[in-house]
């Protein structure tokens, strides 16, 4: 884990998922996955959007043309752990397909104008997951 993701989450967890810096404001949770090459337990900060009984997050990785590890991860294994504000639950994440992708993807950008920039940057399509509680 990098030292920046590392700041967040202990700031996030002493904070009851509140940060400041760039996330300031921001929806944010903390996506715990299974690493699909280790097997070990990933931890990213991820904003996301709430839609219904599940979140919703975007695998954007600032507009990168790869997606983002944690996506791999959530491909491989997609039975995840999910912190929001005081909250930790398992999760089941699934990857959004059309014309569903489309519609949560223009949700999030009209909440948080960055994702369009994200888009713009990129040729790839960004996936867009849902996670929701597992009961």
């Amino acid at each position: 884990m990098n030292d920046l993701n590392k700041q967040i989450i202990e700031e996030f967890r002493a904070n009851g998922g509140k940060v400041g810096g760039f996330f300031e404001g921001a929806t944010l949770l903390l996506l715990h996955t299974v690493g699909a090459k280790s097997g070990l337990e990933r931890i990213n900060p991820v904003v996301y959007l709430a839609d219904r009984d599940r979140y919703v997050i975007v695998a954007s990785k600032g507009g990168a043309d790869t997606h983002p590890d944690w996506y791999h991860n959530i491909v491989a294994n997609p039975e995840v752990t999910v912190e929001v504000g005081k909250e930790t639950y398992q999760a089941l994440a699934s990857i959004a397909t059309e014309p569903e992708r489309t519609e949560l993807y223009e949700k999030m950008e009209a909440r948080h104008t960055g994702f369009t920039e994200y888009k713009n940057k990129t040729a790839r399509v960004i996936p867009v997951i849902t996670l929701k509680p597992k009961s």
